[in-house]
């Protein structure tokens, strides 16, 4: 297979060239294609199988130690003038980044195969898709973007016809952390990666172009990418309703897009159009739909059980390739907070004994197509996407943010999004209430100033659109006794109940300084046994602890110099007026 496309041809020849691979492979993205890579891997020992009775067709990828997360202190913003990377970003010269990349590149696949992998994030057929190439010498890479995207002929034939699409270049290198670096150049929609094969810096096609080279196109074709679930939730009358959220890590993102209904609200649905990232784009009636540019879940599986997350702990039994965790006595994944059952093996390969440490890695993840999930929803294949009722946001605090609150409007929704923060705690960092500002929660994806970011956002209320309401949402409220006080996972559906009413103008509020808040009788509580002085307290507005807020996000945004929007400014005035 190769292209009729001149600039997709001439571009994997120079990079031939430049990279010197022993042959060059076009990826199709057929399962014949997919089974071939995992027998070669297979082979070189890239994956190890695992119990063929209980994990049918599952896999264990162990990558270097050095080499486990995202290295986002090597992740650079490449623009020509740095104030457009903003001060959330690190920042590289374009002509310097290139230098040192393709110094790094240099001969870097000699006895390897150089893959070209066409991919489409979204529906094939969707306008709001875009298409991308990533070149990669990483046969594990191929195989999970065969699992996370629309990869292939399909992919390559739109191409052709829109002649448009972003540039990936990826290569394994040596995987010496000292020449690790992922370079993004958002004005030439290329994106080079090199001394990585974990995901975030490896599979191109999520982080680096799904948000940072996306969230650069929507600002300039006037749309949004987003680090935000999509779910869609049906009322027992069939009423559907569509939610985008976004929370930072360890917010309960990935559960929430997979929420189960408590036995106690029978005849309510839930159903996971995406659980990472979302496109919104406006249609002709000026109604934002969205969808979910991936079609695959890389997740963290440490944590994940029946509990947690049933939904996602039962599709991953099959079809599915696990990274650096842990493997039990009858060659099964293990993970932190799977069973009881102890495992003998860490993600390294070391036995595993009682006080040797985690044998999983904590960022240790699995990567399984979307439709093996049962609360997947088919429309997450439609190329019309879903129109969005309510964007949520939430983070993890303690004390200040109540349980839910609603935006006045769009602007102050903006306000709400762009504050976004989330409390460390003493098992992470050795001090608990750090609080860490991760507006809209795309701190490590936005791929411009966040300055601009928020006058985009600011921008899309242009007074002909019907705009989602926003919200605000925080699962974490502590009593004194350290203990939360609300019960969270499938009870959260009472906290949507609430939401997608107020978006169908059903149930009342009450206005505080900071937003509309629920009475307490406007909350589902039926087979809730939670006391009301609890609820109250996770109710609760307390004017002096905002009135500190909004002076820590008077600070934040002060990084940010005068190219703050001054509408973002006047709303934080307000609010601050308003609490007095």
């Amino acid at each position: 297979m190769t292209t009729s496309n001149q600039a997709l041809r001439q571009w994997v020849e120079a990079t031939a060239t430049l990279t010197k691979p022993d042959r060059i492979h076009w990826c199709d993205g057929s399962d014949a294609e997919y089974g071939e890579l995992v027998q070669l891997m297979l082979r070189r020992g890239d994956l190890l199988p695992l119990n063929a009775e209980t994990y049918p067709d599952c896999y264990l990828h162990r990558s270097d130690p050095t080499d486990v997360a995202r290295v986002e202190h090597l992740t650079f913003v490449c623009t020509p003038d740095r104030a457009e990377a903003g001060p959330n970003n690190h920042w590289l010269a374009p002509a310097e980044a290139r230098t040192r990349m393709d110094g790094l590149f240099e001969g870097c696949m000699r006895g390897r195969t150089l893959y070209v992998i066409p991919y489409c994030m979204g529906p094939i057929e969707s306008p709001y898709a875009r298409c991308g190439v990533e070149i990669t010498d990483s046969p594990y890479v191929v195989a999970n973007m065969k699992l996370m995207t629309r990869m292939g002929r399909a992919a390559l034939q739109r191409i052709e016809r829109e002649g448009r699409f972003v540039r990936g270049l990826h290569s394994t290198g040596d995987l010496n952390p000292e020449r690790r670096f992922i370079m993004h150049f958002p004005h030439e929609l290329l994106i080079q990666s090199i001394g990585s094969g974990y995901g975030g810096n490896a599979l191109l096609g999520k982080k680096c172009h799904a948000l940072r080279i996306a969230s650069w196109q929507a600002r300039q074709e006037g749309w949004l990418a987003e680090h935000m679930l999509i779910l869609e939730l049906e009322s027992p009358a069939g009423e559907k309703h569509y939610l985008a959220a976004a929370f930072p890590s360890a917010c309960g993102k990935t559960n929430l897009a997979m929420l189960i209904p408590p036995a106690s609200m029978p005849g309510w649905k839930v159903r996971t159009l995406g659980d990472d990232i979302a496109w919104l784009h406006f249609d002709a009636a000026g109604v934002l739909r969205a969808i979910n540019p991936e079609s695959g879940y890389f997740g963290v599986v440490p944590g994940t059980n029946a509990k947690t997350n049933r939904n996602a702990f039962e599709m991953i039994r099959h079809d599915t390739i696990f990274t650096n965790v842990g493997l039990n006595a009858r060659n099964e994944p293990w993970w932190e907070d799977k069973d009881k059952e102890q495992p003998v093996t860490d993600w390294r390969g070391r036995p595993w004994t009682p006080g040797s440490g985690p044998a999983a890695h904590p960022n240790a993840r699995f990567t399984v197509a979307a439709h093996q999930n049962a609360s997947y929803s088919p429309l997450a294949d439609d190329p019309a996407g879903v129109p969005i009722s309510a964007i949520i946001f939430g983070g993890r605090r303690r004390e200040l943010a109540p349980l839910v609150y609603q935006a006045r409007d769009w602007r102050h929704g903006v306000l709400v999004g762009a504050a976004v923060a989330s409390e460390t705690t003493a098992a992470a960092t050795g001090a608990v209430g750090v609080t860490r500002r991760d507006p809209m929660a795309m701190k490590p994806f936005c791929g411009y100033n966040f300055a601009d970011y928020w006058g985009h956002w600011l921008s899309i209320d242009d007074g002909s659109r019907q705009l989602p309401k926003v919200f605000h949402v925080n699962w974490f409220r502590q009593g004194q006794d350290g203990r939360f006080l609300w019960p969270g996972f499938g009870d959260n559906l009472r906290v949507l109940r609430w939401i997608v009413d107020r978006c169908a103008g059903r149930v009342g509020a009450r206005e505080t300084p900071i937003g509309y808040l629920p009475q307490p009788t406007d909350l589902d509580q039926q087979g809730l046994a939670l006391d009301p002085a609890v609820l109250d307290s996770l109710l609760a507005v307390d004017a002096v602890s905002w009135r500190r807020e909004m002076q820590d996000i008077a600070a934040y945004f002060a990084e940010f110099g005068d190219r703050v929007p001054a509408g973002l400014l006047a709303e934080h005035r307000r609010v601050v007026a308003a609490l007095g």
